[in-house]
């Protein structure tokens, strides 16, 4: 495993590397004008011959392959740099592509690997000043301490500072990864919220409308007048059917502003509440089902998420009286607490919704729960121990200031609508 990912890492150098071919012909011919120089004076160093000018090409052309295997590259070059010294020719003209050769091992390898070719660099330099036969040999050794460490210094740098940007590039394909997941995530919360105020529309104005329909086809020829009244029931709800997909569809193409993307279009209506409970009532009486509004506490009014979470739950729940235990009484409960809002919804019917919706489609008490849990609330369902069935909603609240009205308890409506409201 560890030579594949050499091997890898070693390929992913390639293009770079061979952008060091120029660069070791350049300091080859650095090298081979410098060898035609005279040495300084002091100094005794033979002239190069054709071994030295081959040992000079062989020095330098070598520091093309450095990012591939620069610990080999530096040793190859350290060997025939220490020949040309030892055969007697000026070290100072191979002494550029050694610095080039230790630096890149620095750069790219662990502090130790540069260590160890640290030494080995001032051991050579140091060993041509012996072999020199000058008196120099301090300066040389300055210099054979101080320019491999200014060398290593740089090349640390810089490997920390490759180390660093390879570690902000993962960072930031990381993050880009996790962004591309937090979209697809919204997408799809997004789809399932649609769905789920889809589904509560449609299917509690299409249950009445069934019923109705149902009903005015059987008293079509014998009862005209209740053919009549459940026609127009029938027109209400579908009316206002239209009317909450007409709200939706406009949230979905709603601009910055407010508006619809269109030019002509306009600002969406505001989102059902627990305000318009007594409209959904009289549907659910119109399709055969007795419906009583209790009302505890003080109305007030409520934040747009929970408050539409609390009407859908009633009317899913009305719906599925409709559909599953009529003939039936339903009542609605409503309790009004400093720091929670209760709602529940009981019948007598003998037919129950299952807890756990068996039949795959039914995802009626499936979304109660979302919305429940989506405002920190809580919602349990189930048969009821004398018959019927209940849901129970629970949403937290924010406390209400003492000695303050926030809202009408509208008693004068639900009495006219048939209900009771308790103190």
């Amino acid at each position: 495993m560890w030579s594949v990912r050499v091997l890898e890492r070693r390929m992913a150098t390639w293009p770079k590397a061979a952008l060091d071919v120029p660069l070791a012909v350049a300091f080859t011919i650095v090298a081979l004008l410098l060898a035609r120089e005279r040495p300084p004076e002091g100094w005794w160093w033979a002239r190069p011959d054709a071994l030295g000018y081959a040992l000079i090409c062989a020095v330098n052309l070598t520091v093309a392959a450095r990012r591939l295997a620069p610990r080999l590259v530096f040793a190859v070059a350290t060997a025939l740099w220490l020949v040309y010294i030892a055969a007697g020719f000026w070290p100072v003209v191979n002494s550029g592509a050694l610095m080039l050769a230790f630096y890149t091992v620095a750069a790219t390898c662990r502090t130790a690997d540069a260590a160890v070719c640290g030494a080995t660099f001032a051991a050579v330099w140091i060993t041509g000043a012996l072999l020199s036969r000058s008196n120099g040999l301090a300066t040389a050794t300055g210099q054979a301490l101080v320019v491999p460490f200014l060398l290593w210094k740089f090349g640390d740098t810089a490997r920390q500072l490759a180390a660093r940007n390879r570690t902000l590039s993962e960072l930031t394909v990381q993050l880009r990864r996790e962004r591309e997941e937090n979209a697809r995530r919204a997408v799809a919360e997004e789809r399932v919220r649609i769905a789920r105020e889809l589904h509560d529309v449609v299917a509690h104005h299409m249950s009445v409308i069934s019923v109705q329909a149902g009903l005015a086809q059987y008293v079509f020829t014998t009862d005209r007048d209740t053919a009549h009244d459940a026609l127009g029931t029938i027109s209400a709800a579908s009316g206002e059917a239209l009317e909450e997909l007409r709200r939706l569809l406009a949230v979905l193409r709603v601009g910055p502003e407010g508006v619809g993307e269109s030019p002509g279009d306009q600002p969406y209506r505001p989102t059902p509440g627990l305000d318009r409970l007594a409209e959904t009532a009289d549907r659910v009486r119109a399709a055969g089902v007795a419906v009583e509004l209790r009302v505890v506490g003080e109305r007030r009014p409520l934040p747009q998420g929970p408050d539409l979470c609390a009407y859908r739950v009633v009317q899913e729940a009305l719906t599925n009286v409709i559909k599953h235990a009529r003939p039936a009484r339903a009542t609605v409960r409503v309790e009004y607490l400093p720091r929670q809002l209760r709602v529940s919804v009981t019948d007598d019917g003998v037919g129950n919704v299952p807890a756990n919706p068996g039949p795959p489609g039914g995802h009626g008490l499936i979304g109660m729960r979302e919305r429940a849990r989506i405002y920190g609330g809580t919602l349990a369902a189930g048969p009821r121990a004398g018959g019927g069935f209940e849901v129970r909603l629970t949403l937290p609240l924010q406390p209400v200031p003492q000695g303050r009205r926030t809202g009408g308890d509208g008693r004068g409506d639900d009495r006219q609508r048939g209900g009771d409201h308790e103190p």
